[in-house]
């Protein structure tokens, strides 16, 4: 892993929707509390993450929802149907790709010589 392809803090705060104050002080506690900020910003990062995978269950549903109503006949709008479909399959790419980003950062950590 090259040193460039390490996440900054800001980049990291970014992703997590740390709010700039937060990222302020987080910088401000970093040089003392090193554990301390990273665990904070690692726990932002984890809200996030989990925020995000609860959105693509719900995109996933209403697109089985969809799919259900569209078969029995209760709409005939294929045009809702293709939305949620293309919806659902988007997020469900974006959360594997960045499960297997994850996957592959914690197998590379793991591989390290101390």
């Amino acid at each position: 892993m090259e040193i460039s392809a390490i996440p900054s803090l800001d980049s990291l705060a970014e992703i997590s929707g740390v709010s700039s104050a937060e990222k302020t002080s987080l910088t401000g506690v970093l040089g003392e509390k090193e554990k301390k900020a990273e665990g904070t910003l690692f726990g932002a990062f984890l809200n996030s993450a989990i925020d995000n995978i609860k959105t693509t269950n719900e995109y996933l549903s209403k697109a089985e929802d969809e799919e259900i109503k569209f078969a029995m006949g209760e709409t005939e709008n294929a045009h809702d149907l293709t939305i949620a479909l293309q919806k659902a399959s988007t997020a469900l790419q974006y959360t594997v790709a960045v499960r297997d980003r994850l996957l592959d950062a914690y197998k590379e950590l793991m591989q390290m010589q101390i």
